[in-house]
């Protein structure tokens, strides 16, 4: 099968903006390698999908770039047998790319014509272990938990003790923590120790904030 423009331009990402940053793991390389980026943006974005930036889509969700999400993913350790919880589900593609990493991804996003349109995607693809679920960002979905693994797509100003407490004992949460007064996140994990959760700083990351995660402005007299 002949090469298409997309094949070059995927293969172009992985060579330039994946392996040069330090995402070594390669099962998280071969599954950007095997998921079609452009599938999962606007026709109108289709022929910047593989450029090395944040993606505006709709309803205020970001196709995060590909750099940064590969180095969250590796930094979770998704091994085969785990269940995955996906926080911002998107257009679907993150989805995509943890179905191949793990046993069952459960994707939440808030919209409930975006929910159908990812799934009928995902199911189009022959994608058969991924739920999209419609729910608050914030909640998770403790029905479907504990996770092992816990990723939100976007940055957040806030999080919340009910996303926490869905974890396994061992479990890793990921995402961007971005504090309101700083322009510059953190790629950061968090996982239990003791009683509490501890975050751990990984690298600079700028990813728009997730508007469900912004902290509320404090009261002033």
């Amino acid at each position: 099968m002949a090469q298409t423009s997309f094949d070059i331009a995927r293969k172009a990402m992985i060579d330039s903006q994946i392996r040069p940053n330090k995402v070594i793991d390669e099962r998280v390389v071969a599954a950007f390698a095997q998921t079609p980026r452009e599938e999962f943006v606007p026709k109108s974005l289709r022929d910047v999908a593989y450029v090395d930036e944040d993606l505006a889509l709709a309803g205020g969700r970001y196709m995060v770039e590909a750099m940064v999400m590969g180095r969250l993913l590796q930094a979770l350790e998704i091994a085969p047998s785990h269940n995955v919880l996906l926080i911002g589900a998107g257009t679907g593609y993150t989805a995509a790319l943890l179905s191949q990493l793990c046993a069952s991804v459960i994707a939440v996003d808030n919209r409930n014509a975006g929910v159908e349109k990812t799934q009928e995607l995902l199911a189009g693809m022959e994608i058969g272990n991924v739920a999209v679920l419609k729910g608050k960002l914030t909640e998770g979905y403790a029905s479907e938990g504990p996770y092992d693994a816990i990723l939100i797509e976007g940055g957040v100003e806030t999080m919340p003790e009910a996303l926490l407490s869905q974890l396994t004992a061992n479990g890793k949460l990921a995402a961007i923590w971005r504090q309101s007064d700083t322009a510059q996140g953190e790629a950061s994990l968090w996982s239990k120790a003791g009683d509490d959760f501890v975050r751990r700083s990984l690298f600079n990351a700028q990813v728009p904030t997730l508007t469900e995660f912004k902290a509320k402005p404090a009261f002033q007299f």
